[in-house]
C-alpha cells in the first residue's frame, strides 16, 4: 500500500491558494500520479506530479501536468468535470463507510461528493461548500472546447478539513485516499492513478486500494 505524509507548513495559515504554490513547491511532499493499470486499452500517460501540504485547518493540494490535447467546457461546479482534463483527488477516515470525491478541471471547476459507493448514498456537497474549497488555476476560469498541441498546466486547491469531516484540533494518526488524472471526454482519453487499483476496468470509486496519507 503507497502511503505519504502531509506536512504541517505554518506559512499556509496566512496565505492564499494563489501564493500557497510555491509554498507548496519548497516545502510540500512531492509525489506522482503515474500509475497505468489499464495499460492495454489505455496507454497514454500524462506526466502529473503534486505537491502536497496543510495549514492548521485546510488542506493544499498542488497539481501539475504536462501532456498533449486540453479540454476545460464545464465552468459551473458539480458539472461531469472527468470529461474534461481533470485531476481527482478522493479520500475517506478509516473506519468510516463514506468517502469523499474531489474532482476538478484545468480551470478549477470542481464536483464533489460524500458517498458509500459509486452509486450508493450520494450527498453532493451544497454550494455553499463547494464555495469554501479554493482553487487558482494557471489556465484562468474561461472555458474552452479541446486543443491540440503539447500543454502545461497547473491547480492549486484548498479543502478545508471541516468539511472533509475532519476535525483540525483531534487529527487522527492519517485518513485513506488516492489520485487521478483523467479525461474521459477527450481524444487522449486516460486513467492514471497514484495508488495502484486493481480491476479488469478503470474505476476511481474502489476504497479498498486507497493509500494511507499520515498526518
Amino acid at each position: 500500500m503507497k502511503n505519504l505524509i502531509i506536512r504541517y507548513i505554518e506559512a499556509l495559515n496566512d496565505t492564499d491558494v494563489e501564493s500557497a504554490g510555491e509554498i507548496l513547491e519548497n516545502f510540500g511532499v512531492l509525489d506522482t500520479i503515474e500509475i497505468l493499470n489499464w495499460a492495454k486499452e489505455y496507454p497514454y500517460r500524462p506526466i502529473t506530479q503534486f505537491n502536497i501540504a496543510r495549514s492548521y485547518d485546510s488542506l493544499f493540494i498542488k497539481f501539475s501536468v504536462r501532456g498533449s490535447m486540453l479540454r476545460a467546457i464545464y465552468l459551473n461546479d458539480q458539472e461531469p468535470v472527468n470529461e474534461d482534463s481533470c485531476v481527482e483527488f478522493f479520500c475517506k477516515l478509516p473506519g468510516n463507510d463514506k468517502y469523499m470525491n474531489f474532482e476538478f478541471n484545468c480551470i478549477g471547476t470542481c464536483k464533489a461528493a460524500k458517498r458509500v459507493e459509486r452509486n450508493k448514498e450520494v450527498t453532493p456537497y451544497s454550494k455553499e461548500e463547494l464555495s469554501m474549497i479554493k482553487r487558482f488555476s494557471t489556465l484562468g476560469r474561461r472555458a474552452f472546447n479541446e486543443l491540440e498541441g503539447m500543454f502545461n498546466w497547473e491547480l492549486t486547491v484548498k479543502i478545508p478539513m471541516r468539511i472533509m469531516g475532519i476535525d483540525p484540533v483531534n487529527l487522527p494518526e492519517k485518513i485513506l485516499g488516492n489520485f487521478y488524472k483523467c479525461a474521459d471526454g477527450t481524444d487522449s482519453r486516460h486513467f492514471v492513478t497514484w495508488s495502484p487499483v486493481k480491476t479488469d476496468k478503470p474505476d476511481f470509486h474502489r476504497t479498498e486500494f486507497f493509500g494511507e496519507l499520515y498526518f
